[in-house]
Formats: C-alpha cells, sequence, structure tokens
C-alpha cells in the first residue's frame, strides 16, 4: 500500500511570519497555498541560519563574488559578513541541519527565500554589499538540491502547488 499523503515543505521561517532574518524582520509571503499547506500539516518551518546559533539581528552575510552555494559547500568559497567575519562555518552547519530535517520530515520540496547566502535559490547578492543581486543558489539551496530536494524561490509558489497537484494520484 503507497503512502497518497502529499509530500512535505520545507519552508524558510521567514516566509511564514517568524521575524528571523539578519534584520529582525520576516519575510511574510502572502499566499493561499501557504495557508492550505499549513493547515493540512505540510509545512516544515525552518530558518537554517537561527538554527545554526545565529543571533536575531545579526550582520548581513554575503557569499563572496563569482562563487555560489555548492562552492562554498565544496570549500571554495566563504561567506563573509559585512563586518568582514568569516561566517562560513556557520552557514555550512545550517545547511547540514537542513538537509538531516528535510530526511527526517520527508520533505520532498523547499520553498526558500530568494537572495538569501542560506536560502537564495534562484539568486543571491553579489558578494560586495552592493546590494546587487546575481544568479545562483544559497548553500541551503544547494545542499538540498544535492541531496534530491526540489527547491522553489517564492515567486515559484504556483509551480510548487502544480507539482504537488500532480503527485497525488486520481
Amino acid at each position: 500500500m503507497s503512502d497518497t499523503r502529499p509530500s512535505k515543505i520545507l519552508v524558510s521561517a521567514c516566509l511564514i511570519g517568524r521575524p528571523v532574518r539578519y534584520d529582525g524582520r520576516a519575510k511574510t509571503l502572502e499566499s493561499d497555498w501557504i495557508t492550505r499547506w499549513s493547515q493540512a500539516g505540510m509545512l516544515v518551518p525552518l530558518c537554517p541560519e537561527t538554527a545554526a546559533g545565529f543571533a536575531v539581528p545579526r550582520a548581513p552575510a554575503e557569499i563572496e563574488p563569482v562563487f555560489d552555494g555548492s562552492d562554498v559547500l565544496a570549500g571554495a568559497a566563504r561567506i563573509i559578513d559585512s563586518l568582514g567575519h568569516d561566517q562560513t562555518s556557520g552557514f555550512t552547519r545550517g545547511a547540514k541541519l537542513a538537509v538531516e530535517i528535510a530526511a527526517r520530515e520527508g520533505c520532498h520540496y523547499a520553498l526558500l527565500t530568494d537572495g538569501s547566502p542560506s536560502c537564495g535559490s534562484l539568486t543571491i547578492y553579489s558578494g560586495r554589499h552592493d546590494g546587487e543581486k546575481r544568479a545562483g543558489q544559497g548553500v541551503v539551496a544547494a545542499a538540498l538540491t544535492q541531496a534530491g530536494v526540489t527547491v522553489f524561490a517564492p515567486e515559484q509558489i504556483e509551480e510548487l502547488a502544480k507539482t504537488i497537484t500532480q503527485e497525488r494520484p486520481g
């Protein structure tokens, strides 16, 4: 007998209203899908940065220019905060925790805040602390992708909903 329950979704805690971002704010995503999935018990909220021990608020951090999360995971790049401190170990710890939680909770999908050095799924900041964005994934998005979790950005929520709807039998 197969399990017909939909897969769970690992979701950036800031997207569901938790004030865990570097600036002490949330980045709440207003969506009927979020409401439905929450009511169905499908959401697994996580802020990988606070789970790894980062304070709120904290200095903003970015992956070094030209590199992305997979480079950080491979040891080829660092994540530096705006004060010049190397925060790589904390961010990689958060990525490891995200992969462990996704596996334990049965999350086949993740809905992550774009732009973040952790959760950026389509874009990350330039690495120069200049407010510019570029294509790339953060360390959590890269680690989850490598672990077989399909990662979506907030602007891809309709695509995520369609994917989940298609996985249900009948």
